[in-house]
C-alpha cells in the first residue's frame, strides 16, 4: 500500500509540473445553462487531455453564443466552442455539417465526424489563422408546434416561427412555406415559444427539458419525429496560440467521445412523452426531403453552404438508400 501511495503521490507531482510548464490558454464554451451545463461538464475530460498535447486550459462558461464569439474575434479566448451555424465565418466547410437534411441518421454523423477527424482530412479543418478542433454531435433538430393541426407545409403559412436570424438557411426555409419569422436566439427561442408569442420552433430534444419546451407544448401541442438538420457543437482555435499538433489531437479526442455525446443526445430524446411525437406520412417526409434539397442547392450556390460539403454529405446519404433517385446523378444536391 505504501508503494502504491508513493506512486500515487509521483504521478501526482508530475501532472501538477505539466500543468506550470504548459502554456496557459483560455477555452469559452458557450452553455445554454452555464457553468453547471452538460456542455461544459463534459469538457472537464478535454481540460485533462489537452494538458497531455502541452496546453494547460482554463474553461470559461457562456450563456450568451454572441458574446462567446465577440471576446473569441477580440482575441480575448483562444479558443471557443459553439453551435456549428455559428462557424460558418470561420471556416464554410465544417460551418455546413448543419445543412437542411445534410444527414438524416445519427450514424451518417458518426461517419462524417470521423471522416474529419483523420489526419488527411486536416486541411480542410484550417482557414487562415483559424482551425476546427472539434465536432462533437447536438442531436437532430427537431419542428416543435403549440398546435398540431399545423401538419403540413400549408398548414404553417401565416403561423408564427422562431426563427434564428443570423442563419440564412433557417431564415430561407420560413420564407419558403410562407410563415412569419420572428427573430430569436438560442437563449430566447423558447421563451417565445413556451409563451405563446410563436407558433412554431425549432431545437434538438437536448433543449427540451432545460429550456421547460414542455410548457410550450401543452395538451395541443407535438414534435415532429423528423430531422430537419443535424445539430453539432465545434471547437474554433486561434491557431497561432496552440502547438502544431493540437488541432489533430483535439478532433481525434472528440471523435472518440462520439458515444459519450450521443448518450447524453438518446437520453435527451428519450425524456420526452412519446405522446408528444408525431410521425409524419412517407409521402410527406419525401415532399420535405425534396424542399430541403432545393434549399441546400441554392444555399450552396449563393456560398451559404460549403459545395464540396454538399457532395460529402451526399454520398453518406447514398450509402445508406444507394436506391434514391439522387444516388443515380451527379448532381449537387
Amino acid at each position: 500500500m505504501r508503494m502504491i501511495a508513493i506512486a500515487l503521490t509521483l504521478i501526482s507531482i508530475a501532472f501538477s509540473a505539466n500543468a506550470m510548464e504548459a502554456p496557459k490558454r483560455i477555452l469559452c464554451i458557450f452553455d445554454p445553462i452555464g457553468a453547471n451545463g452538460p456542455i461544459f461538464s463534459a469538457m472537464r475530460d478535454y481540460e485533462t487531455a489537452a494538458l497531455k498535447w502541452g496546453v494547460a486550459l482554463e474553461l470559461k462558461a457562456y450563456t450568451n453564443e454572441a458574446v462567446a464569439l465577440a471576446d473569441f474575434q477580440a482575441g480575448s479566448c483562444d479558443a471557443v466552442n459553439v453551435t456549428g451555424t455559428r462557424v460558418r465565418p470561420y471556416n464554410l466547410f465544417a460551418g455546413s455539417i448543419e445543412a437542411l437534411g445534410g444527414l438524416v441518421s445519427y450514424e451518417q454523423v458518426r461517419e462524417l465526424i470521423g471522416m474529419l477527424a483523420r489526419p488527411q482530412a486536416a486541411k480542410y479543418m484550417v482557414d487562415g489563422n483559424y482551425e476546427i478542433g472539434a465536432i462533437m454531435p447536438g442531436g437532430s433538430v427537431y419542428v416543435f408546434v403549440r398546435d398540431r393541426a399545423i401538419n403540413s407545409v400549408e398548414a404553417a403559412a401565416g403561423r408564427r416561427v422562431a426563427t434564428l436570424d443570423y442563419d440564412l438557411a433557417s431564415v430561407k426555409v420560413v420564407q419558403h412555406i410562407g410563415a412569419t419569422m420572428v427573430p430569436a436566439t438560442v437563449a430566447t427561442f423558447a421563451q417565445r415559444f413556451n409563451n405563446g408569442d410563436v407558433d412554431i420552433a425549432y431545437a434538438p430534444a437536448v433543449a427540451y427539458e432545460p429550456f421547460e419546451m414542455y410548457k410550450g407544448l401543452g395538451t395541443k401541442g407535438g414534435i415532429y419525429r423528423f430531422s430537419l438538420a443535424q445539430m453539432n457543437f465545434q471547437m474554433i482555435l486561434h491557431r497561432d496560440r496552440f502547438p502544431p499538433k493540437f488541432g489533430q489531437n483535439s478532433r481525434e479526442f472528440a471523435y472518440q467521445n462520439f458515444d459519450k455525446a450521443m448518450a447524453h443526445v438518446r437520453a435527451a430524446e428519450d425524456t420526452i412523452s412519446e405522446d408528444y411525437w408525431i410521425d409524419l406520412p412517407d409521402e410527406q417526409e419525401i415532399e420535405y426531403m425534396e424542399m430541403f434539397s432545393s434549399i441546400r442547392q441554392e444555399l450552396a450556390e449563393e456560398g451559404v453552404y460549403d459545395q464540396r460539403m454538399m457532395k460529402l454529405m451526399q454520398k453518406l446519404r447514398c450509402r445508406s438508400n444507394p436506391a434514391h433517385h439522387e444516388c443515380a446523378t451527379d448532381l449537387l444536391l
